[in-house]
């Protein structure tokens, strides 16, 4: 009977650090379910399902791209990345993402111990 209320402990530290972890979608892969949307050959709910994420969120992304398209002066030029860049970043992050979950994981249970 002791083990049910460490078990849920556990679960739950789990469940925060899932959230916290919760997967990350780039600017291409945005634009290309807005993209999705716009064209409008499945509905907004089967796209979401799809993609595994929910309406509201591309209701937001929509909104700030909308947004963003109106702040951007015309003219405007962005500085050039390379792939390799950007992929190099992509692992940084995710590798920093697995250490702050492990630390997060090991200082909760040193908390209730």
């Amino acid at each position: 009977m002791r083990d049910v209320p460490a078990r849920k402990r556990v679960e739950a530290v789990i469940k925060n650090i899932r959230r916290a972890t919760r997967r990350q979608f780039t600017d291409e892969e945005q634009i290309r379910i807005l993209l999705e949307s716009l064209r409008g050959e499945d509905s907004i709910a089967e796209l979401c399902r799809r993609e595994g994420i929910g309406s509201s969120m591309d209701y937001g992304w929509s909104k700030e791209f909308l947004e963003t398209s109106k702040r951007r002066p015309s003219g405007a030029t962005t500085q050039a990345v390379t792939a390799n860049e950007v992929k190099e970043s992509h692992r940084e992050a995710g590798a920093l993402k697995e250490v702050v979950a492990d630390l997060v994981l090991e200082n909760r249970l040193l908390e209730q111990a």
